[in-house]
């Protein structure tokens, strides 16, 4: 499969600009999927080259990018808001439309699942969204990872402790909490009628089990869980990646194959 790598600017007049990749398959035109990092991660992830790896066999595209101060997008992480990231996936996905990809899907991992969502509702043509390991309730989440103490700590200091194996503390307003209490992605859920499948591991760490029941229960649409045994939130064993990967992947595929040429897959 001969395929083109492109970067990318997407200006946007309410955020900083957003750095982005398209890989595309060599032919004219084909389907595309919006692949959504995780919290402090960032578009060239594992996950992201791994999911292009396996799309582009099937003449799909994918666009890769940075959320606010990740990454190289602009901004600093410390202002970053749910609300700024999904103003900034919305855009994305209207840009994308306009330049005339009209095949369009989400994959979200984790806190992109949590956006994906959020946005998804509000962007009835998308083909299918695929969730990896999503963050219904982030302030849940937030408060079991951190404890008490530590959330307190934040709104004194605005900063997070260091999730990444550091010793320094991070630092983010705690206005980005306050921000995400306002969302409840379990309503943005039951507006989704967009096929959508959740990718899950029994033995995630940091989503609880039950918000994923909730979540798939209150999706409207079409929708399908894989809870994989054993797995943790990082998909941390070979087999567990590859699978997950895979779902997701065929997951795409197959809401988009009405629309991928023949030609497109041999080529």
């Amino acid at each position: 499969m001969k395929w083109t790598e492109q970067s990318l600017i997407i200006k946007h007049q309410n955020c900083y600009p957003i750095p982005a990749i398209l890989t595309k398959p060599n032919h004219s035109t084909f389907p595309l999927a919006i692949l959504c990092h995780g919290f402090l991660s960032n578009k060239n992830s594992t996950t992201n080259k791994r999911l292009t790896e396996l799309l582009l066999p099937h003449g799909i595209g994918t666009l890769r990018f940075d959320w606010q101060g990740m990454g190289e997008s602009g901004g600093s992480f410390e202002d970053m808001t749910v609300t700024a990231c999904s103003n900034q996936l919305s855009h994305i996905i209207n840009f994308m439309v306009s330049e005339g990809y009209h095949e369009v899907g989400l994959i979200g991992s984790s806190f992109g699942g949590l956006l994906s969502i959020i946005v998804g509702a509000t962007h009835p043509e998308l083909k299918a969204i695929g969730l990896k390991c999503p963050v219904p309730d982030f302030p849940e989440v937030l408060e079991l990872e951190f404890g008490r103490d530590a959330i307190q700590s934040w709104e004194r200091t605005n900063h997070i402790p260091n999730i990444t194996g550091g010793t320094e503390p991070i630092p983010l307003k705690f206005s980005f909490y306050q921000d995400c209490c306002q969302f409840n992605a379990y309503e943005h859920a039951q507006a989704i009628q967009i096929p959508t499948l959740i990718v899950h591991g029994d033995h995630d760490e940091l989503v609880p089990r039950q918000q994923i029941d909730r979540l798939e229960r209150a999706l409207a649409g079409k929708k399908q869980l894989h809870l994989l045994k054993g797995a943790n939130h990082h998909f941390a064993r070979p087999e567990d990646f590859r699978t997950m990967t895979v779902l997701l992947a065929d997951w795409m595929t197959h809401h988009f194959m009405a629309s991928i040429s023949p030609e497109a897959i041999s080529g």
